[in-house]
């Protein structure tokens, strides 16, 4: 997986969301661009010193996001696991349930979409890790075309920041 180490400031954010495309007011609204569901390429966490990791541990991370008209969404992030000793998912060792948690992360509510601002505002109803159940999260859009998006979360709850890119999924 490709690192994220180019992505444009939050204060270049306007120029690159409209560079190269239509002029603005001939442009769909970032809500209508943002529908639909999109792959992750990327992501990574930014620690308060600037040392980075991923944003889940393992082999092989994939997830998605899933944006609907209605103002829903989706997520989910997961690493590539070997297979439990076990066939029950209730039946699991210390050492697989660790693996789990620390390779992935999943949650879902509504968003809303702040214009001038180019930010995702996420209100997180339900997620894996349950300190985010009920609350907010912000993410600055620092590009988003037809086909990629890219984006930051500047609240991470651990400190620092995470850099996110999707494609579209076809």
């Amino acid at each position: 997986m490709t690192r994220l180490d180019d992505l444009s400031s939050p204060s270049t954010v306007g120029a690159s969301l409209i560079a190269g495309e239509q002029a603005p007011a001939q442009q769909a609204s970032i809500k209508e661009r943002l529908v639909g569901t999109w792959k992750l390429v990327s992501s990574e966490i930014v620690a308060p010193d600037g040392s980075k990791s991923p944003l889940v541990e393992g082999e092989n991370p994939a997830g998605q996001y899933i944006f609907t008209n209605g103002g829903h969404f989706s997520f989910q992030a997961t690493a590539e696991f070997p297979n439990f000793a076990s066939n029950d998912r209730k039946e699991t060792t210390p050492e697989e349930n660790r693996a789990a948690v620390r390779g992935s992360i999943a949650y879902y509510g509504t968003y809303s979409i702040n214009d001038a601002e180019k930010t995702i505002l996420l209100h997180i109803d339900r997620s894996s890790f349950p300190n985010q159940n009920g609350t907010e999260g912000r993410r600055i859009l620092t590009r988003l075309s037809a086909d990629e998006m890219h984006y930051i979360n500047p609240g991470r709850r651990g400190g620092g920041s995470i850099n996110c890119a999707y494609k579209r999924a076809k």
